[in-house]
Formats: C-alpha cells, sequence, structure tokens
C-alpha cells in the first residue's frame, strides 16, 4: 500500500528510449496500491518534455514521486518544482543544478565509448545498432535489448545543452539508483551528482537500463521515497 499519504507515482524516460520500459516497475508498484503513470517525452526540447511531465502531474491528486531515468533526471529536475512532488527518485539519471545544462555534468569525468551516438543532419540521434546493448542494456536478454534498440525514440541533441532553470533537489529529498555496469555515465559523475544533490544511494549491479533490468530494486527505492518523502524530519 501507498505510504504516508503518497499513492501517485510518476515515470519519467530517458533519451533513445520510450516508457515501455518501466513495465516491470508499473506492475510492481501498481500491485503494491500505487497509482502509477508513465510520461512519454516528446524528446524534442527539454520545454516539450517538462510540459508532457507536468501535464501528467496536473492530472494527480495528492503528492506524488517523480522519477527519472537517464536524460529523465533533468527533467524532473525541471519539472519537479511542481506543487504536487514531494520527492524525486533519479535512476542511472542526470541530477544537474540551477543554471547547469545536462552536458556540463560530464565535464571532468570519464569518456564512454561504449555508449556511441549517431546524430542526423536534423540534429536528432539514435544509439548506435550495433552498439546498443553493450552502451544502453548490457545485461538485458537479447530479445529485450533489441525491442529497446528498435524502439528507440531519436532525442533532438539540442536538449544537452539547455539549462534547467531552478533544481528541484534543493527543497524536495531525493534518491538515486546507480548501476555499477553504467556504460552511459562515469561511476563517478553518477556519485558526485547524486551526493551534490543530497540524495539517499542505493548502488546496484546492472546497467544502463537498470529500470529496466533490475525493476524490483528500483520499484523499493521508489516505495522507500513514498514511505519517507513525507515523514516529519527526525
Amino acid at each position: 500500500m501507498a505510504h504516508n499519504g503518497i499513492k501517485n507515482v510518476v515515470l519519467v524516460h530517458g533519451a533513445f528510449a520510450d516508457g515501455s520500459g518501466w513495465r516491470g516497475v508499473y506492475e510492481n508498484l501498481t500491485s503494491k496500491g500505487y497509482n502509477v503513470a508513465i510520461v512519454q517525452n516528446p524528446l524534442t526540447s527539454f520545454a516539450d518534455d517538462v510540459a508532457a511531465t507536468t501535464r501528467v502531474l496536473d492530472t494527480l491528486d495528492g503528492p506524488a514521486i517523480l522519477v527519472g531515468h537517464s536524460w529523465g533526471g533533468t527533467v524532473i529536475t525541471e519539472a519537479g518544482n511542481h506543487k504536487n512532488v514531494a520527492g524525486l527518485v533519479y535512476v542511472a539519471a542526470l541530477i544537474p543544478d540551477s543554471g547547469e545544462t545536462s552536458g556540463q555534468q560530464y565535464e571532468g569525468f570519464a569518456a564512454t565509448p561504449d555508449f556511441v551516438i549517431d546524430i542526423g543532419e536534423d540534429g536528432f540521434g539514435f544509439l548506435n545498432h550495433d552498439k546498443f546493448k553493450l552502451g544502453f542494456a548490457a545485461d538485458a536478454s537479447d530479445a529485450d535489448a533489441n525491442l529497446l534498440r528498435d524502439a528507440q525514440v531519436p532525442v533532438n541533441m539540442a536538449v544537452f545543452g539547455e539549462a534547467v532553470t531552478t533544481a528541484a533537489w534543493h527543497d524536495k529529498p531525493s534518491w538515486a539508483v546507480i548501476a555499477t555496469e553504467d556504460n552511459a555515465f562515469d561511476q563517478a559523475m553518477l556519485q558526485h551528482m547524486a551526493q551534490r544533490a543530497g540524495a539517499k544511494i542505493t548502488t546496484t549491479p546492472g546497467s544502463h537500463a537498470v529500470y529496466l533490468t533490475q525493476a524490483t530494486v528500483v520499484a523499493d527505492v521508489i516505495d522507500d521515497a513514498a514511505e519517507s518523502a513525507l515523514a516529519p524530519a527526525a
């Protein structure tokens, strides 16, 4: 059952993906009595993705835990200022500060050569077909990785140069799930962002697609956030 009055969870996918990868997390949480909504980001601009998330938040009756994977972390950092958001969960996610872009998060950290983006003349990027599984979903079955690869949604690469206005994690409690075999982000980068945000960190074996391959771990962190976000401070 939902805890401390928080019955709503909103799941926000990242770049090169759609909301379908959240199915395992969705089924876990709905079985516990949560009302779960999955945002479908257009990935056309930062403002468009924040607006898509805000539209879902506007439909809710009461507080919610807002969850973002990868680029979705940047989206929830801005959209998390919504009045219905009680807590933020970052899953293998970017966590920029106010005034920062997503691209700035990579500065000073190791490159990730297995995460290869092919960018078209229109400025939209796909993850490289041949490198997709290794870069995005190395611990998924071939069938699941192939479906993710072939259903991927291209992202307007300009979004990584757009700055967050106000980082919601300054005012809302946050949690972070970090996968130890994430080939999209340097481990030190993930730890730095999460620690700076004051997030409660859970580390687990897994690829960048940890939201799919470790759905129970991710759902348990969301459940913890729902239990704790509105609890009185000790």
